[in-house]
Protein backbone atom coordinates (compact mmCIF):
# COMPACT_ATOMS: atom_id res chain seq x y z
CA UNK A 1 0.00 0.00 0.00
CA UNK A 2 1.74 3.61 -0.93
CA UNK A 3 2.30 5.20 2.31
CA UNK A 4 2.35 9.03 3.21
CA UNK A 5 5.29 11.05 2.26
CA UNK A 6 8.00 10.15 4.72
CA UNK A 7 10.67 8.56 2.62
CA UNK A 8 12.81 9.64 0.19
CA UNK A 9 12.65 13.76 -0.12
CA UNK A 10 15.23 13.46 -2.65
CA UNK A 11 12.91 11.81 -5.44
CA UNK A 12 9.93 14.51 -4.71
CA UNK A 13 12.47 17.33 -4.98
CA UNK A 14 14.21 16.54 -7.89
CA UNK A 15 10.88 15.89 -9.97
CA UNK A 16 11.31 18.31 -12.90
CA UNK A 17 8.55 21.19 -12.89
CA UNK A 18 8.71 21.92 -16.81
CA UNK A 19 7.63 18.55 -17.27
CA UNK A 20 6.08 16.14 -14.15
CA UNK A 21 5.56 13.08 -15.78
CA UNK A 22 9.00 13.19 -18.12
CA UNK A 23 7.20 11.15 -21.01
CA UNK A 24 10.21 11.68 -23.39
CA UNK A 25 8.75 11.61 -26.95
CA UNK A 26 7.24 8.07 -26.92
CA UNK A 27 5.35 8.87 -23.85
CA UNK A 28 3.76 12.20 -24.68
CA UNK A 29 2.47 9.93 -28.49
CA UNK A 30 1.13 8.08 -26.19
CA UNK A 31 -0.26 10.11 -23.85
CA UNK A 32 -1.46 12.61 -26.34
CA UNK A 33 -3.59 9.52 -29.02
CA UNK A 34 -5.10 8.45 -25.73
CA UNK A 35 -6.46 11.47 -24.24
CA UNK A 36 -7.74 12.34 -28.09
CA UNK A 37 -9.51 9.18 -27.79
CA UNK A 38 -10.89 10.10 -24.76
CA UNK A 39 -12.25 13.24 -25.59
CA UNK A 40 -13.53 11.51 -29.17
CA UNK A 41 -15.05 9.15 -26.83
CA UNK A 42 -17.05 11.25 -25.06
CA UNK A 43 -15.16 11.89 -21.86
CA UNK A 44 -15.76 14.61 -19.95
CA UNK A 45 -13.49 17.60 -20.68
CA UNK A 46 -14.90 20.40 -18.77
CA UNK A 47 -14.17 21.12 -15.51
CA UNK A 48 -16.89 19.75 -13.06
CA UNK A 49 -17.75 23.48 -12.04
CA UNK A 50 -19.90 23.62 -8.67
CA UNK A 51 -20.86 19.77 -7.55
CA UNK A 52 -22.85 20.76 -4.66
CA UNK A 53 -26.28 20.71 -5.93
CA UNK A 54 -25.43 17.23 -6.26
CA UNK A 55 -22.68 16.00 -3.65
CA UNK A 56 -23.77 17.65 -0.56
CA UNK A 57 -19.88 16.43 0.64
CA UNK A 58 -18.29 19.29 -1.60
CA UNK A 59 -18.07 22.82 -0.09
CA UNK A 60 -21.30 24.75 -1.04
CA UNK A 61 -18.82 27.74 -2.56
CA UNK A 62 -16.28 25.78 -4.19
CA UNK A 63 -15.91 25.85 -8.08
CA UNK A 64 -14.12 23.31 -10.12
CA UNK A 65 -11.84 24.64 -12.29
CA UNK A 66 -9.40 21.68 -13.41
CA UNK A 67 -10.31 18.14 -12.51
CA UNK A 68 -13.62 16.85 -14.47
CA UNK A 69 -16.37 15.19 -12.94
CA UNK A 70 -14.81 11.68 -14.01
CA UNK A 71 -11.24 12.79 -12.75
CA UNK A 72 -13.14 13.24 -9.33
CA UNK A 73 -14.18 9.87 -9.52
CA UNK A 74 -11.15 8.68 -10.31
CA UNK A 75 -9.67 10.04 -7.19
CA UNK A 76 -12.43 8.75 -5.21
CA UNK A 77 -11.56 5.42 -6.24
CA UNK A 78 -7.76 6.30 -5.62
CA UNK A 79 -7.46 8.09 -2.33
CA UNK A 80 -8.87 5.32 -0.26
CA UNK A 81 -5.85 3.28 -1.32
CA UNK A 82 -3.23 5.90 -1.22
CA UNK A 83 -4.40 7.56 1.84
CA UNK A 84 -4.61 4.31 3.78
CA UNK A 85 -4.91 4.79 8.00
CA UNK A 86 -4.84 8.17 7.32
CA UNK A 87 -8.38 7.89 6.38
CA UNK A 88 -11.33 7.71 9.06
CA UNK A 89 -12.94 4.57 9.62
CA UNK A 90 -16.14 7.13 10.20
CA UNK A 91 -17.99 6.98 6.84
CA UNK A 92 -19.06 10.91 7.56
CA UNK A 93 -15.68 11.86 8.50
CA UNK A 94 -14.00 10.07 5.67
CA UNK A 95 -16.00 10.53 2.86
CA UNK A 96 -15.44 14.70 3.88
CA UNK A 97 -12.29 14.19 3.97
CA UNK A 98 -11.75 12.64 0.36
CA UNK A 99 -14.21 15.06 -0.82
CA UNK A 100 -11.89 18.16 0.68
CA UNK A 101 -8.74 16.92 -0.48
CA UNK A 102 -10.08 16.59 -3.76
CA UNK A 103 -10.76 20.27 -4.09
CA UNK A 104 -7.06 20.94 -2.40
CA UNK A 105 -5.98 18.57 -5.70
CA UNK A 106 -8.15 20.66 -7.92
CA UNK A 107 -6.61 23.92 -6.72
CA UNK A 108 -3.01 22.84 -6.89
CA UNK A 109 -3.85 21.61 -10.82
CA UNK A 110 -4.51 24.78 -11.50
CA UNK A 111 -1.86 26.34 -10.23
CA UNK A 112 0.58 24.09 -12.08
CA UNK A 113 2.03 25.35 -15.57
CA UNK A 114 0.42 24.99 -18.65
CA UNK A 115 3.11 22.14 -19.74
CA UNK A 116 1.87 20.21 -16.27
CA UNK A 117 -1.35 21.04 -16.74
CA UNK A 118 -1.35 19.35 -20.06
CA UNK A 119 0.55 15.93 -19.02
CA UNK A 120 -1.60 15.94 -16.29
CA UNK A 121 -4.48 16.40 -18.07
CA UNK A 122 -3.61 13.75 -20.37
CA UNK A 123 -2.61 11.25 -17.78
CA UNK A 124 -6.60 11.53 -16.04
CA UNK A 125 -8.21 10.72 -19.61
CA UNK A 126 -5.67 7.89 -20.17
CA UNK A 127 -7.17 6.51 -16.90
CA UNK A 128 -10.53 7.80 -17.75
CA UNK A 129 -11.24 6.03 -20.82
CA UNK A 130 -12.46 2.74 -20.75
CA UNK A 131 -10.21 1.23 -23.11
CA UNK A 132 -6.96 2.38 -21.62
CA UNK A 133 -8.26 1.89 -18.49
CA UNK A 134 -8.71 -1.77 -18.96
CA UNK A 135 -5.90 -2.44 -21.20
CA UNK A 136 -3.34 -0.34 -19.74
CA UNK A 137 -3.86 0.55 -15.97
CA UNK A 138 -5.72 -3.14 -15.92
CA UNK A 139 -8.76 -1.77 -13.79
CA UNK A 140 -11.52 -3.89 -15.43
CA UNK A 141 -14.58 -1.92 -13.58
CA UNK A 142 -15.50 1.93 -13.49
CA UNK A 143 -13.48 3.51 -10.97
CA UNK A 144 -16.85 4.99 -9.13
CA UNK A 145 -17.08 0.51 -8.80
CA UNK A 146 -13.37 0.10 -8.26
CA UNK A 147 -12.28 -1.35 -4.95
CA UNK A 148 -9.43 -0.49 -2.51
CA UNK A 149 -8.26 -3.56 -3.20
CA UNK A 150 -8.02 -3.00 -6.72
CA UNK A 151 -7.52 0.54 -6.81
CA UNK A 152 -4.11 -0.60 -4.54
CA UNK A 153 -3.73 -3.11 -7.40
CA UNK A 154 -3.40 -0.83 -9.98
CA UNK A 155 -1.05 1.24 -7.87
CA UNK A 156 1.24 -1.22 -7.15
CA UNK A 157 1.12 -2.83 -10.88
CA UNK A 158 2.21 0.89 -12.22
CA UNK A 159 4.85 1.77 -9.28
CA UNK A 160 6.67 -1.95 -10.05
CA UNK A 161 5.99 -1.84 -13.86
CA UNK A 162 9.20 -1.64 -16.15
CA UNK A 163 7.61 1.24 -18.34
CA UNK A 164 8.71 4.58 -17.29
CA UNK A 165 5.50 6.42 -18.32
CA UNK A 166 3.88 3.98 -15.65
CA UNK A 167 5.89 4.38 -13.19
CA UNK A 168 5.86 8.19 -13.29
CA UNK A 169 2.30 8.36 -13.33
CA UNK A 170 2.35 6.38 -10.32
CA UNK A 171 4.59 9.00 -8.45
CA UNK A 172 2.44 11.99 -9.80
CA UNK A 173 -0.51 10.90 -8.81
CA UNK A 174 0.69 9.37 -5.35
CA UNK A 175 2.71 12.42 -4.36
CA UNK A 176 -0.06 14.96 -5.42
CA UNK A 177 -2.31 12.93 -3.32
CA UNK A 178 -0.48 12.83 -0.46
CA UNK A 179 0.66 16.41 -0.11
CA UNK A 180 -3.20 17.57 -0.45
CA UNK A 181 -3.80 15.52 2.51
CA UNK A 182 -0.95 15.91 4.44
CA UNK A 183 -0.40 19.14 3.63
CA UNK A 184 -3.70 20.14 5.43
CA UNK A 185 -3.50 21.43 9.04
CA UNK A 186 -5.84 18.82 10.47
CA UNK A 187 -3.94 15.97 8.96
CA UNK A 188 -0.13 17.14 10.21
CA UNK A 189 -0.05 15.12 13.51
CA UNK A 190 -0.96 11.88 10.92
CA UNK A 191 2.51 12.77 9.12
CA UNK A 192 4.17 12.55 12.62
CA UNK A 193 5.52 16.63 12.00
CA UNK A 194 4.43 19.56 13.61
CA UNK A 195 3.92 20.82 10.09
CA UNK A 196 3.87 19.44 6.30
CA UNK A 197 7.74 18.36 5.41
CA UNK A 198 9.62 21.39 4.03
CA UNK A 199 11.07 19.49 0.61
CA UNK A 200 7.42 18.25 -0.20
CA UNK A 201 5.66 21.62 0.32
CA UNK A 202 9.09 23.61 -2.10
CA UNK A 203 8.93 20.70 -4.20
CA UNK A 204 5.04 21.60 -4.70
CA UNK A 205 4.64 25.52 -4.20
CA UNK A 206 1.04 25.05 -5.95
CA UNK A 207 -0.55 23.66 -2.40
CA UNK A 208 0.88 26.10 -0.16
CA UNK A 209 -2.16 28.06 -0.34
CA UNK A 210 -4.53 24.79 -1.29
Amino acid sequence: MPQAPTSDAHDLASMDRRSFLRTGLGGALFLGTASLGAGLSGCATAPAGRLSAVDTRMDASYRFQFLTREDITLFEALLPAIIGPGLSEQPEQRSQAIAATIERIDQGMVQFGAANQKELRQLFDLLNFGLTRVTIARVWSSWANTSTADANAFLERWRTSGIGLFNNGYIALTKISNVAFYGHPAHWHLSGYPGPPAWAMNALPQFKTA
